[in-house]
């Protein structure tokens, strides 16, 4: 009796009645203190806020060590090697060279600027190419056994030919250097795109298969739903890889071609003996890079997110 008095009183107060021998349940949150509301929810943003900004600012600092420690050695083997010019000469012919970046004095004689987005030019044109053809490509390869086996070893027999060795082919077939400058970076960033891309879509799990044939995909719907959205974080991949390795070799190909760019700055400064202008171009030359890989990187980090949520 008193086991059914004791539902019955919490039934008429309107609680659900547990059953006898067994626990009620805990509530589910405890109850606000007087002190506590919705607007205590944000207060973990600025601890967050914060969190970011000392990783940030210890980053900042690490990084600040590490260049104290290289500009020591640099300044040591200045020293030691009398023809190196040292950082505070070598500091300031940068400072001098960005001052006036796009001055125009003549086909030999131009700012950094101006051979910097000629260089530019060239790299993302030839990038460009390579991604068009490349990542088509990959993605055949990748999906077709067939293709994989025909297309493969030609991939492989031609990518470790190195990119210069590719300048004369060019040069003879355009009869400009700035062409051929532009077809080597293609085939510079071709390789990287291709196998990564083909990696990536050789790499679909067997289960996303199996569902695109029950539902009966349609080649457009299994490209769109499962090949493109497993492919791309390698596509990304490759094309960083491909980016990196273009805005290495126009240093070296625009040495051998003359007239304009980043390289030909390098080697013309080089051949006035113009030591502080060198390394100070191999400063803006390591920067832009910096620049062109962090934005891949972000790219890359977008995709892999995008990809988690889906």
């Amino acid at each position: 009796m008193s086991t059914l008095k004791t539902l019955t009183d919490s039934t008429a107060d309107g609680e659900t009645p547990a059953a006898p021998g067994v626990d009620p349940p805990a509530p589910s949150a405890l109850p606000l203190s007087d002190n506590e509301g919705p607007a205590d929810e944000g207060r973990g943003e600025p601890s967050r806020l914060g969190g970011w900004a000392r990783s940030g600012l210890s980053s900042l600092g690490w990084g600040l060590v590490g260049a104290a420690v290289v500009v020591a050695l640099w300044q040591i083997g200045a020293t030691v090697a009398p023809g190196v010019p040292k950082p505070a000469e070598s500091f300031g012919k940068f400072f001098d060279l960005v001052s006036d970046p796009f001055y125009d004095n003549g086909p030999n004689d131009k700012g950094i600027g101006l051979q910097l987005l000629i260089s530019l030019q060239r790299v993302f044109t030839g990038f460009a190419i390579a991604a068009m053809m490349g990542v088509p490509l990959g993605l055949v390869m990748g999906s077709s056994r067939r293709m994989w086996k025909a297309a493969n070893p030609i991939v492989q027999f031609l990518r470790p030919v190195s990119p210069l060795a590719w300048f004369p082919i060019w040069l003879v077939a355009f009869k400009d250097g700035g062409k051929a400058s532009v077809f080597v970076i293609f085939i510079t960033a071709l390789w990287p795109t291709v196998l990564n891309t083909a990696a990536g879509a050789a790499g679909i799990p067997s289960d996303q298969r199996d569902v695109a044939r029950v539902f009966r995909f349609g080649r457009l719907a299994y490209f769109r739903h499962v090949l493109l959205p497993n492919a791309l974080p390698s596509i990304v991949t490759g094309l960083r890889l491909s980016m990196g390795i273009a805005w290495m070799v126009i240093v070296a190909v625009e040495m051998l071609a003359g007239g304009a760019g980043i390289g030909f700055f390098v080697w013309d400064s080089y051949n006035a003996s113009n030591m502080p202008a060198v390394i100070a171009s191999l400063l803006i030359i390591g920067a832009v890079g910096f620049a062109l890989d962090a934005l891949f990187m972000r790219l890359a980090a977008k995709v892999a997110i995008e990809e988690v949520r889906s």
